[in-house]
């Protein structure tokens, strides 16, 4: 794993995978401090959270209610908790990378994250993420509806996870230039 302390200065240097919801707010994209994953969903919105440093994500929580206000009063917590320098969305594609209505949902939901906490937000491909976290979860003989409190959060692992692979790529392909 490669710790990166340098700031991400400029859109040209974002990786592609990764969407900048506020052009200026990239400016402060750094791949230093903690880092929250959100797996948007319209009934639960699953949590997790890493460090830049370890690149290692892991499930925090799901907020399992469909109310705005309570949704971002929940985040509004965890964030004064957690403090995260990133906040990474789940950008919901069809397996053709087409966007559909939950895409625009999930982009709806990634604005609004940057309207209200002025954290730069990124979002990323999260195709599959469902499915991995499923199938981890059958592999930790956690199966069928004992399955439902996790699966969200664990899905927002892979999000994560899959943003800090990024940077990681990103970093290894920059040093052999």
């Amino acid at each position: 794993m490669i710790y990166r302390s340098d700031p991400i200065n400029a859109m040209q240097t974002i990786p592609a995978k990764l969407q900048a919801i506020n052009n200026d707010k990239t400016k402060q994209l750094t791949a230093q401090g903690t880092a929250l994953g959100f797996d948007f969903g319209e009934k639960r919105l699953g949590i997790a959270i890493g460090e830049h440093m370890l690149g290692i994500a892991h499930p925090l929580t799901t907020i399992e209610t469909e109310a705005t206000d309570v949704r971002f009063s929940r985040i509004a917590e965890l964030i004064k908790e957690w403090q995260p320098s990133t906040l990474v969305v789940g950008l919901p594609l069809s397996v053709d990378g087409e966007e559909h209505a939950m895409t625009l949902l999930s982009k709806k939901f990634a604005r609004r994250l940057d309207g209200r906490f002025g954290i730069p937000v990124v979002m990323i491909d999260e195709r599959y993420t469902s499915a991995e976290a499923s199938q981890s979860l059958n592999e930790m003989g956690i199966g069928g509806r004992r399955q439902k409190p996790m699966l969200d959060q664990v899905a927002a692992q892979y999000i994560l996870q899959s943003y800090f692979d990024t940077l990681t790529q990103e970093a290894h392909a920059n040093e052999s230039t």
